[in-house]
């Protein structure tokens, strides 16, 4: 086997970071500037396209050889663009540096995984790529004084380009050396088959209703003025969306509030208010509704065939594996409760205005409700939609070995039924519409959802205790007894810290309930990773872990991370119960990756998935009967885990 690390540069009119690479690729005036490459261990050469130099045929050769693994640092981009420009090049013969990266810990861009890897200065990325790369790759502002061009070619600054081929070759070198160090923690077959995979589904990508966009950016458009006419009217400001205007306009009419937070809001419209001021904060909530921003982003990234292509991020959520989301953000699509969505749907799409608001009262709301119905199958096919029942409470139980919450998994399914049965010693019979005890429904389920992890009252607190009506003061109660009524679970989580802090303090593996805690590292280039092999297979990578008291006083194991907040390479720590979270998402992506794996081999297209649930552009004849009876299909490195899909089939995609 022969390995070609490989890194393009190119231009396109189309703005990447907004409507994506498969757009920006699809561009008529997309074209590849450079091509840099390295053959093995050689110097890295590099290709000056833009100045007629042609890809040494040798090369061309290689890029549809089987026995010449290509490399590149995030590869979808490369194999996706040499293939828009005529260079033949399947995607099975392709690895990519950035998701091995991703899957040993470390963070996304190759400048920064280059650093918390710990390159040495003359291996790392140049800084000066951002300028060139606006200077060659985006289009310019024709003006007088560079003649009226909208492109800079390399003729008008000759030392810029220069150092473009240069900055070029250091992505090759960077990428080359990043993947010698990781390639002493090789990524999984299955891994690299499963990345293969997302790049296809991503490339074939999921039809957009148009006419639906249309009609909802023109609608909202509407709405937006006329609110803002009202609001101007209502209370004689000069702009009524500044925060700092409304909020005295609210103090003047006595409402004390320091800020106009979306939750704020809301609190505020529970209160008893004098009516304009009632109107005026339902006008703030609407106007503040952000998720039509998502029609925008639809619209932006719609490309060939009214299709949205690059939806999904092979392991972009770093700690468990699982997929996240890119562009319109799949993962946090607003609910649809809407009885009527097909009307919903004709109204917008005929520019309905009036019939919108007439029907429904709140424009933005409404607009809001219908963003999944955007997605549609393709002409001839529909959408089956299935997901994991309770899946995180089904592996969390398998794993801990908590045998009562598996038989119920097993027998009837009624998971918050049991659990408050379990809780509050009532026969789970009596749990049911229309007797007292159905009340505890709502205990049992909150506690399900909340406390699997290790959490407290503000676990339930944050899963919405408080808004199904519990009371502050019964909240230790719940976590009690659902602990009480969880022995097996809540053992785990000391087991599981147990056995991270045993393989910190002696080096030695250690094993709990079909998992393999490790410390692992290499003495070339000082890497090191406290690693849990799953039952798939599988590993979770800590890098550069070690052991110092957290802010608890307690000895908890730390390592490197990319922080939530800032986005940086950052010092985190870890305890029992999130480590199981961690787990516990990570078995249960990997039973996903079990079932897309099924679906693909049925010949079906996935066009998406969210989180524990998959979308497929089907043909008229596949049943939710049968997708569902592959997710329930036993898991081979799982046994006794018992799995449950439910779905639907739709001519759009919602929440049913």
């Amino acid at each position: 086997m022969h390995h070609l690390s490989i890194d393009i540069e190119t231009r396109s009119s189309v703005d990447i970071g907004k409507a994506g690479a498969y757009k920006y690729a699809q561009s008529p005036d997309f074209e590849i500037l450079l091509f840099a490459y390295q053959l093995d261990d050689y110097s890295v050469e590099i290709t000056d396209l833009k100045n007629g130099e042609g890809i040494p045929i040798e090369i061309v050769e290689m890029l549809d050889d089987p026995s010449v693994i290509k490399h590149a640092y995030n590869a979808a981009f490369e194999w996706y663009c040499l293939n828009r420009a005529g260079y033949e090049t399947p995607v099975d013969q392709w690895r990519c540096t950035m998701a091995h990266g991703l899957y040993c810990g470390y963070t996304a861009g190759l400048d920064a995984t280059g650093k918390a890897i710990g390159l040495p200065q003359d291996k790392q990325k140049l800084t000066t790529g951002r300028a060139l790369i606006r200077y060659f790759c985006v289009p310019c502002k024709p003006t007088k004084t560079n003649g009226g061009r909208i492109w800079n070619q390399p003729w008008h600054d000759t030392d810029k380009w220069n150092l473009f081929k240069e900055y070029c070759c250091q992505d090759v070198v960077t990428e080359h050396e990043i993947l010698k160090r990781l390639d002493l923690f090789p990524m999984p077959e299955e891994e690299e088959r499963l990345w293969q995979m997302d790049i296809l589904m991503n490339a074939y990508g999921v039809r957009v209703d148009t006419e639906l966009i249309d009609g909802a950016l023109y609608i909202d458009q509407i709405s937006a003025q006329r609110l803002t006419d009202e609001a101007i009217k209502l209370t004689g400001l000069d702009n009524p969306n500044s925060t700092a205007q409304l909020l005295k306009w609210l103090q003047d009419n006595g409402i004390e509030t320091d800020n106009l937070r979306k939750e704020t809001v809301s609190e505020l419209l529970d209160g008893i208010n004098p009516e304009k001021v009632q109107r005026m904060l339902e006008i703030r909530q609407q106007l503040g509704k952000t998720s039509i921003k998502k029609y925008v982003a639809m619209d932006t990234a719609c490309g060939e065939g009214d299709r949205v292509r690059g939806l999904t991020q092979y392991y972009g959520a770093n700690r468990t594996g699982r997929w996240a989301g890119r562009l319109v953000q799949m993962q946090n699509l607003p609910r649809n409760y809407l009885k009527t969505l097909d009307y919903a749907r004709n109204l917008v799409k005929a520019k309905n205005y009036d019939g919108v608001k007439i029907l429904y009262g709140n424009v933005p709301d409404t607009l809001s409700q219908l963003i999944r119905t955007a997605f549609i199958p393709s002409f001839g096919h529909k959408f089956v939609v299935a997901d994991f029942s309770a899946i995180e409470a089904r592996v969390i139980a398998w794993l801990a070995g908590e045998q009562w919450v598996n038989e119920v998994f097993a027998t009837h399914g009624k998971i918050y039924e049991a659990t408050a049965s379990q809780m509050f010693g009532v026969p789970v019979e009596r749990i049911t519409k229309g007797n007292p005890e159905y009340s505890l429904r709502q205990k049992g389920k909150v506690a399900t959802l909340a406390l699997g992890y290790q959490g407290g009252t503000s676990a339930l607190i944050a899963m919405g205790a408080l808004q199904m009506g519990l009371t502050e003061e019964e909240l230790p109660d719940i976590v009690q007894r659902w602990r009480q009524a969880n022995p097996r679970i809540k053992g785990l989580w000391y087991a599981i810290e147990n056995a991270a802090l045993a393989v910190m303090e002696t080096a030695q593996p250690q094993g709990i309930n079909g998992l393999i805690f490790a410390l692992e590292g290499d003495l070339v280039y000082g890497q090191s990773f406290l690693t849990v092999r799953l039952p798939s297979g599988r590993k979770l990578f800590y890098p550069k872990p070690f052991l110092k008291e957290n802010r608890f006083e307690k000895m908890a194991v730390h390592y490197y991370t990319v922080g939530q907040q800032t986005r940086k390479w950052e010092v985190t720590s870890t305890y029992g119960g999130k480590m199981v979270e961690n787990i516990v998402q990570a078995i249960a992506r990997d039973c996903l990756a079990v079932t897309l794996e099924r679906i693909a081999a049925k010949g079906l297209q996935v066009v998406f998935h969210v989180h524990d649930e998959v979308i497929i552009d089907a043909p008229m004849e596949t049943t939710v009967e049968e997708i569902c009876g592959l997710m329930a299909e036993p898991i081979p490195w799982a046994p006794g885990l018992v799995l449950k899909g439910a779905g639907f089939e739709s001519m759009y995609y919602m929440k049913d």
